[in-house]
């Protein structure tokens, strides 16, 4: 799904970007202009990023 319009991000790129190391929003935008544009879209990819967050497993774990 497209979380980005203004850019054509979608949901599964900022996954990735997370699971790339981002941690945040702001770590998401170094890579990706998510939420650069017009800003409608911050709160959805805030979301899913707290969302790949929290289902995210530590690194290093077993």
């Amino acid at each position: 799904m497209y979380v980005c319009i203004c850019h054509a991000i979608t949901e599964s790129e900022i996954r990735e970007a997370v699971e790339r190391g981002a941690r945040s929003l702001c770590e998401v935008q170094s890579s990706l202009p998510v939420a650069g544009c017009c800003g409608r879209c911050e709160a959805a990819a805030r979301d899913v990023v707290d969302r790949q967050l929290l289902g995210a497993s530590p690194r290093g774990a077993a």
